[in-house]
């Protein structure tokens, strides 16, 4: 018998990934998915979307369109959120209601409907900075960058008694240190999922996304993944814009292999009750990346460092891919040299609206930026 799995947020950039590799294994999918103007414009059902997957409209806050969407299902791979350090931490009671009180909402729900897998995604923000070395070979869990620090310019992760700490791969055990709201949300949301999980008899494990990129994420929407910010800028002859001094080091990992992490994660018998970081546990400056998507889109544009600092941003944060591989065989697949070239065939058909001026703007004007 076929078994049908609803994702939700599954119109999204991830989430409709996600279906395209259930469907192609012989799932049949369901959809839930508000339909965000943010993510998509015009609030219609995406075209890149499978016609084979059924979607649901509503949001996840209400009660009674998520039961109706769970009828019936065998498994949840629970992707809905509100996706933005920096918006989280001005639009706090919309970031909170959607990704913690939504996601009781559908935990209740599956207390009354359990399925026989949860698959919950999380975020590498939950870390904050990530794992590092003192100069003497010891692995140290950084502090927080200090204000004071940060508005002389020092950029750098520093120990105790002023030396550079090197960032290191960061595994699942390291303590999160919640830098945003954003990131408290996602820790919230994976630790609500596993509670509830383990209380009702679901199997749950929960997927530490780290900087995901790839075809069909929201150009428009300036709080989204970095990389589709600065082809929005590109797209608009305008450079992108790099806060700090754009030496951070980043993790980014390919959609589709995102998607094969959900897949092992929903089928898998092992690691019940943990958490998995997904990434691709190469570590890339995010200068380096503007400039070489730059480079693959054709565009003669130097990123703009700014020499500004955000609230709630890390400097530093790489995975350690050792626990997935080992426990639920994953292996990332797409070279990123190859990712960009595919995200670079997919931007040549779309088109950008340029709103990452306004939304700094907006966090400028609530003292976010300086």
């Amino acid at each position: 018998m076929t078994k049908r799995i609803l994702v939700t947020g599954g119109a999204g950039f991830i989430g409709s990934h996600v279906a395209d590799s259930l469907l192609t294994r012989g799932y049949t999918v369901r959809l839930y998915d508000n339909l965000s103007p943010q993510v998509h414009r015009d609030k219609t059902r995406p075209s890149y979307l499978s016609s084979d997957a059924e979607l649901f409209v509503g949001d996840i806050c209400d009660k009674a369109g998520v039961e109706k969407a769970l009828r019936n299902v065998d498994g949840v791979i629970h992707l809905a959120a509100s996706v933005g350090v920096g918006q989280s931490m001005y639009e706090m009671v919309s970031y909170t209601q959607v990704n913690e009180v939504g996601t009781t909402v559908l935990l209740e729900a599956l207390a009354r409907q359990p399925v026989e897998r949860l698959v919950c995604a999380s975020s590498m923000s939950i870390y904050g900075e990530g794992r590092a070395r003192r100069s003497n070979g010891e692995l140290v869990d950084p502090t927080e960058r200090s204000t004071e620090q940060l508005r002389r310019g020092v950029w750098e992760l520093e120990d105790t008694d002023g030396s550079t700490l090197t960032p290191v791969p960061t595994p699942e055990d390291k303590r999160p240190t919640l830098s945003s709201v954003y990131a408290l949300n996602k820790f919230s949301q994976e630790r609500l999922c596993l509670i509830a999980g383990r209380a009702y008899g679901i199997p749950a494990l929960a997927l530490r996304f780290f900087n995901v990129y790839g075809p069909r994420q929201a150009l428009s929407n300036p709080y989204t993944g970095v990389l589709a910010i600065f082809a929005s800028r590109l797209l608009n002859n305008r450079p992108p814009l790099v806060f700090e001094d754009g030496h951070q080091m980043r993790d980014f990992v390919h959609v589709r292999d995102v998607a094969e992490a959900c897949l092992l994660a929903l089928e898998t018998q092992r690691g019940i009750g943990e958490v998995y970081n997904v990434a691709s546990g190469e570590s890339r400056s995010v200068l380096s990346i503007a400039s070489d998507l730059a480079e693959v889109l054709g565009y003669r544009i130097t990123p703009h460092v700014t020499g500004k600092y955000r609230a709630g941003d890390i400097r530093h944060c790489i995975a350690d891919i050792s626990r997935i591989k080992n426990t639920l065989g994953f292996s990332p697949s797409v070279e990123f040299r190859d990712g960009l070239q595919e995200l670079s065939g997919w931007l040549a058909g779309e088109i950008a609206e340029d709103h990452v001026d306004r939304a700094t703007a907006e966090l400028q004007a609530r003292g976010l930026v300086a």
